[in-house]
């Protein structure tokens, strides 16, 4: 069997990305998530994250906030990544597989063009995934996007971002710690609208809390450049004046000179269309990752679970795909994170679903480093199986992965409480109130 992946970009970096910026292209082995994604936002983050757990003790038994060094840190998430291409590339070559760094163009169903040679396959795996959408605005050429916000050298000290989706508010939290004036332009007032509002109110109002300025029901119409200044103009006659302005109001899937179109493989400006086994209109080609026109998240680790769907699939899986609960997760300051069925979904069936608040930092502050406002919310359906969680907390990663487990095998109260977790932790606080609840007792409201 040959088996050619075109372009993929999942995080174990199964293939190259192929990237284009202003006249400037790269490729780095291992994709968006590896070098200019999920990794370097993390790396970048966590000293913010720390910042921002000593700022609960301000004025309570501490005196003294630190500050970020950015050009330092900047080094050190460069240093830390700069070695990853190269190591995947040496598993690929330890793997027997036949690596081509270069762009590849489908010319048929079994051919792939990549630079001057023609490689024939029998399947052929699309995963080139997403890449920043940007206004049609005058001066549209003078906003950046999250890969060149994750590879400043000199953080700027005052910053416009446009939209208030995931990546914009995990940055403006960042931004909040270190700008003078930090604007947030929004064309509604909902900012994060797949996530809990409660929870994303809260995140606004920290933001605020920290100088962060949003301009609700408001759209940019235009960017000028003044000397190192720009000024951006809004729908509402307001001009907002700023050393650099990021845009982040969506993304388009990278299906553009692939050689969709030599085949006649169905794809949108959402994506490739597949069936439920991750196949195109075409058998022998199938497609992964944020590429497929889809509405299951698009998420790193969903991704790998098509691909690796996709390779059971080739070598004789007959099953169609079953996505279990995905967690996904915003890194504000703090966190926000939900799995399964979503708040608002279980607050329109309430004959269907049991909604539990649990008011986390009221009820146990001990455990939760002075973070008053730590709350979880969980749907219990009417069998008392966990369906759905939210969390909001500096540990909601941590904690939405433990219950994902509960929810997908369908862990009952009386399995929880034949188990025993390390205490004191929130993992521990979860279990302890989460398993009368999962065997029917309301603890709360």
């Amino acid at each position: 069997m040959t088996l050619f992946t075109l372009e993929a970009d999942t995080p174990a970096g199964t293939a190259a990305r192929f990237c284009r910026r202003r006249e400037k292209s790269c490729l780095l082995t291992g994709g968006t998530c590896t070098n200019y994604g999920c990794n370097a936002k993390i790396l970048l983050d966590s000293p913010f994250e720390l910042i921002d757990g000593i700022e609960r003790y301000k004025n309570l038994c501490v005196d003294k906030i630190p500050s970020v060094d950015w050009t330092a840190l900047m080094n050190y998430k460069r240093n830390v990544l700069k070695d990853y291409p190269v190591m995947l590339e040496k598993i690929f070559e330890g793997l027997g597989s036949d690596y081509f760094k270069m762009r590849g163009k489908i010319l048929d169903a079994h051919t792939v063009q990549a630079g001057d040679k023609k490689i024939t396959a029998e399947y052929i795996v699309i995963g080139t995934g997403e890449r920043a959408k940007h206004q049609d605005i005058p001066g549209s050429e003078y906003v950046h996007d999250s890969r060149e916000f994750l590879s400043l050298d000199k953080f700027p000290k005052r910053i416009v971002f446009i939209g208030a989706g995931v990546i914009t508010m995990e940055f403006a939290s960042m931004a909040a710690k270190m700008c003078d004036e930090v604007y947030v332009v929004q064309y509604n007032d909902r900012p994060l609208g797949p996530y809990p509002k409660k929870y994303v109110d809260r995140v606004v109002e920290k933001l605020k809390g920290d100088g962060v300025k949003f301009c609700f029901n408001e759209s940019a119409v235009k960017i000028e450049k003044s000397g190192e200044t720009f000024k951006v103009s809004l729908k509402g006659g307001a001009v907002l004046e700023c050393d650099y302005v990021f845009e982040a109001t969506g993304r388009q899937a990278n299906v553009d000179g692939i050689g969709l179109e030599n085949v006649g493989i169905e794809f949108s400006a959402r994506g490739i269309k597949v069936n439920e086994f991750m196949q195109t209109n075409i058998p022998n080609i199938y497609a992964s990752g944020d590429v497929v026109d889809k509405r299951i998240p698009r998420l790193t680790p969903t991704a790998t679970f098509e691909s690796n769907y996709i390779a059971e699939y080739i070598l004789g899986g007959r099953e169609p795909i079953c996505y279990p609960a995905i967690p996904n997760l915003v890194f504000t300051l703090p966190r926000i994170a939900q799995v399964g069925v979503s708040l608002a979904a279980a607050e329109k069936e309430p004959d269907k679903y049991r909604i539990e608040t649990v008011p986390y930092g009221k009820i146990l502050l001990f455990d939760c480093s002075n973070e008053a406002n730590n709350e979880f919310t969980f749907i219990i359906d009417k069998e008392n199986y966990l369906v759905g969680a939210a969390f909001y907390g500096s540990e909601a990663a941590a904690l939405v992965n433990y219950v994902t487990f509960i929810i997908n095998c369908k862990i009952t109260g009386a399995q929880l409480d034949k188990m025993v977790f390390a205490f004191p932790t929130q993992t521990y606080g979860v279990y302890s109130l989460l398993a009368p609840m999962l065997s029917g007792q309301k603890l709360f409201g």
